[in-house]
């Protein structure tokens, strides 16, 4: 297991490191069966389990925990009025929009959409290894690694973000020897990106060849964060998602060092495991399984996360910031003990602190491969403000999630194989289509 180049610094010292993985990525597929969400309105302790005639959606085989029950479940079928009011957070009720996908473009297996400060531009991500700048129906291609990455499948160029002043941009792609890389390169002021300049930060051995999770993203408080899957092959085999030393099946949140020469990144010394001693200095959150996608309230630093499920059910995570920031600090999000609310491995401990999904459905006529997913914050859809808008890989559907009203909102129901949903530099929605479409959501 590497963790890449040299020297990880804390504010309080020096660190060196190494690393490992886990199951899903642009096409993070599962299997098959349902029509309904359900909608979890607390989010925090443990969720029972009952036998026949039991709430809908949960599984009456599964194991049932010890600790008391303090989350309620309601099913709530797309557009119907919801029969339970929510208990915390979103305040604002989303009304009920009408839309449409206006194509934008298309491109080669396009699976992540960037923004950059002060550009008004689409960089779409191909995971074939380009990078396409897109800007009044013109599209430019300003990087290209396919000769250094292995792609097809859950594996390629994954994603794609810029440094929050726009100088830097950071790839998360799979390596000639199928390991996740983390890199960073200049960018020039017309949006090139300086491939040459590579600089790897992290690099991950990854030991099957899906669940390489594959985000990663500028926190509000200025920090990367980077979701990695638990490894893949299925069901977690070597626990990995629970264990805190290790960096799969997790949330990382690192500083990258641009300006002190050799060194990697920095370990904000304010992460849960910082100085090393009951975790990887580097983690963040765990208990995660192919955190494919995650995105931070740009209104309030909230953190939504979809983490693709294993046979059985999606989810969709949904943690609060404190002041506009460390929303998902030493959070555990309870792969492989839970699939979303639902016990599944029985030797991985329940230790009581599992923050359950605020919305998970089985896996059927919904889909079985969650793509996320934004809250959405733009204009041209007043209606849709602030719901979360997501769609499944195998559905092709494309939902609001209105946590306030406690309703999941079908949008649209005849998309392609959607691996990403995004925002724009306008706050405007965009759906990536694996065949090749990216579409912006306009009022219909």
């Amino acid at each position: 297991m590497r963790r890449s180049i040299p020297i990880v610094l804390l504010a309080i010292g020096l660190l060196t490191a190494a690393c490992a993985g886990d199951d899903a990525a642009a096409p993070l597929a599962s299997t098959t069966n349902s029509d309904s969400a359900v909608i979890v309105t607390t989010t925090t302790g443990a969720v029972s389990t009952t036998t026949n005639g039991s709430v809908p959606g949960t599984n009456p085989t599964a194991s049932t925990s010890n600790a008391s029950t303090t989350s309620v479940e309601t099913t709530v079928i797309a557009t119907t009025i919801p029969t339970t009011i929510p208990t915390t957070i979103a305040t604002t009720i989303v009304g009920n929009p009408v839309v449409q996908a206006v194509l934008v473009g298309e491109f080669d297996k396009p699976v992540d959409l960037a923004i950059r400060t002060g550009d008004p531009s689409l960089y779409i991500v191909e995971q074939s290894g380009r990078v396409v700048r897109s800007i009044d129906a013109t599209s430019t291609i300003v990087a290209d690694v396919s000769d250094r990455i292995t792609a097809g499948a859950e594996r390629g160029l994954l994603a794609l973000t810029f440094s929050p002043d726009g100088t830097f941009a950071y790839f998360d792609y799979t390596d000639r020897g199928g390991d996740t890389v983390i890199a960073q390169y200049p960018v020039a002021a017309d949006g090139a990106i300086d491939i040459s300049r590579e600089r790897a930060i992290l690099q991950i051995d990854q030991p099957y060849s899906n669940h390489n999770g594959g985000d990663l993203e500028f926190g509000p408080d200025g920090m990367l964060y980077v979701s990695l899957g638990d490894g893949g092959s299925a069901n977690d085999p070597q626990r990995r998602a629970s264990d805190t030393f290790n960096l799969l099946g997790k949330l990382l949140r690192i500083d990258p060092a641009q300006d002190f020469g050799d060194v990697a990144y920095l370990v904000p010394p304010d992460n849960p495991f910082a100085d090393g001693v009951n975790g990887a200095p580097e983690v963040w959150s765990w208990g995660l399984r192919n955190p494919w996608r995650f995105a931070f309230d740009s209104t309030n630093g909230d953190l939504w996360i979809a983490d693709v499920g294993q046979n059985r059910y999606e989810e969709i995570d949904h943690v609060e910031s404190i002041d506009g920031a460390n929303a998902g600090r030493a959070v555990n999000f309870g792969w492989s003990a839970f699939e979303g609310t639902n016990r599944f491995n029985d030797n991985v401990t329940d230790a009581g602190d599992t923050t359950f999904p605020v919305l998970t459905y089985e896996h059927g006529s919904d889909g079985c491969s969650v793509s996320g997913g934004v809250p959405y914050h733009g204009v041209a859809i007043p209606e849709l403000e602030p719901a979360y808008v997501y769609s499944d890989y195998c559905s092709g559907k494309l939902w609001a999630y209105d946590q306030a009203g406690q309703r999941n909102l079908l949008l649209l129901d005849q998309l392609g194989s959607v691996s990403s949903v995004r925002a724009g530099p306008d706050g405007e929605i965009y759906i990536l289509e694996l065949g090749g479409r990216v579409s912006r959501l306009s009022p219909g």
